[in-house]
């Protein structure tokens, strides 16, 4: 449609605050309120052709305008130096007025910026995650939109395994609320220098740079530590900043406090005492000083038949294709292997990354048993053999012989491999 001037006033505004289609309601208020309007446009949020559901719209005119060069990044003063320990908010009772207010633009090509954010540059113009047309809310999602909306601190260790959307939903979360998302991928090798900052070289000169936790802290965002039981007791360093104090940068001599809003998140296949059956090597039994710091500990399970069929469906809309009966039988093959890797009766697993994979291959070579022996091939022979002959016994399109005929699949027994 050919858009009005005020129209179009309103788009090059929204473009300041977000590239991408499709809008949040919450986004569109943001802009309205910036150009001094109690509601987002009617022209946009009563258009029934750009409703993309789950209060999201479409704007397909923000990627139309030409490329933003220069415009002034909303950037969060530098927290001054404290020399005395700061008092820490009570937050018993407590109810936030806001929220802090989302950094949405970070040009790269700005230098001061990039400094206070500790960035040096790159293809991300914001730490909001993208929105995920793709992703289906279930699970703890509700939980950890909570956890964030009241704007209070509380550390959340969120456990599962591998696959089932723990990094995802977070992310997820964060990119509905518009909240800046510092996510750090733990690994044995991770230390304060990788987390606080440190004096990097630069043209000559040592430079203090700071960490993503540092950053995060002073932004009000949300810290994502990402696979944390794969970290040594150098995390230990963290301890004061999961207490909600702060952190005091000795190499500095300054102390850094969190502004409101800041929260952390933990993932991790484990419940930090290792993992004993050697599924995910590396990771470590976490100190319970550590553990302890946590408020609350999440359980993050495979999705529903229901759900895992839906996010499958949308994942094929993704490619152009729709094939409602090819993703129950993915759904229901998934369900029946993970029942029997909890009887003990099989070592390995279907995640649902696993599945979206196999739909994947499907789009690239349109041959279903293709797509499905490449998505097994990380697995022994003996496993691939029998995951792969109880899925043709639920898909009869892919049957050696080429019957159509329905199979009755076998209840497993236990065994070393899935006795299918």
């Amino acid at each position: 449609m050919t858009l009005s001037q005020k129209q179009l006033s309103f788009v090059s505004q929204l473009r300041t605050i977000q590239q991408t289609s499709p809008v949040s309601r919450s986004v569109l208020v943001h802009c309205a309120s910036l150009m001094g309007k109690a509601c987002p446009p009617a022209w946009i949020v009563k258009d029934p052709t750009r409703n993309a559901g789950r209060g999201y719209f479409h704007v397909d005119e923000v990627t139309q305008l030409p490329p933003i060069v220069n415009f002034q990044a909303t950037i969060a003063p530098t927290p001054p130096i404290m020399k005395t320990k700061p008092v820490i908010k009570k937050f018993k009772g407590f109810t936030p007025t806001h929220l802090p207010t989302p950094i949405v633009a970070l040009p790269s090509t700005d230098p001061a910026a990039a400094a206070v954010l500790g960035m040096t540059g790159g293809d991300r113009s914001t730490l909001i995650p993208s929105i995920n047309p793709e992703f289906v809310a279930w699970g703890n999602y509700k939980d950890v939109e909570a956890i964030i909306k009241t704007g209070m601190f509380s550390p959340v260790f969120i456990t599962g395994l591998s696959g089932n959307g723990k990094t995802t939903m977070i992310e997820q979360v964060c990119a509905d609320l518009q909240r800046e998302c510092f996510r750090v991928n733990i690994v044995a090798e991770t230390d304060e220098d990788d987390l606080f900052g440190g004096y990097r070289l630069q043209n000559g000169d040592m430079i203090w740079q700071d960490g993503p936790v540092t950053c995060c802290m002073k932004r009000g965002g949300i810290l994502l530590l990402d696979e944390i039981d794969l970290g040594s007791d150098k995390m230990m360093c963290l301890q004061s900043v999961l207490e909600g104090k702060g952190v005091y940068l000795k190499k500095t001599n300054t102390w850094v406090t969190p502004k409101e809003g800041f929260t952390i998140f933990a993932t991790a296949n484990t419940k930090g005492k290792g993992s004993d059956d050697g599924r995910f090597v590396g990771t470590r039994v976490m100190n319970e000083a550590m553990l302890d710091r946590f408020d609350f500990t999440l359980e993050q399970e495979y999705a529903p038949k229901a759900t895992e069929r839906k996010i499958l469906t949308r994942f094929m809309k993704k490619f152009g294709m729709e094939d409602e009966a090819f993703s129950e039988n993915l759904v229901v093959w998934a369900a029946m292997i993970r029942k029997t890797f909890a009887e003990g009766a099989c070592d390995e697993i279907i995640s649902t990354r696993r599945l979206l994979n196999i739909i994947k291959a499907y789009a690239m070579f349109g041959d279903k048993s293709k797509a499905v022996k490449m998505s097994l091939s990380r697995f022994d022979d003996a496993t691939q053999q029998s995951f792969y002959s109880s899925y043709t016994k639920i898909d009869a399109e892919i049957l050696p012989n080429g019957s159509t005929d329905a199979v009755e699949v076998p209840v497993p027994t236990v065994s070393s491999t899935c006795p299918f």
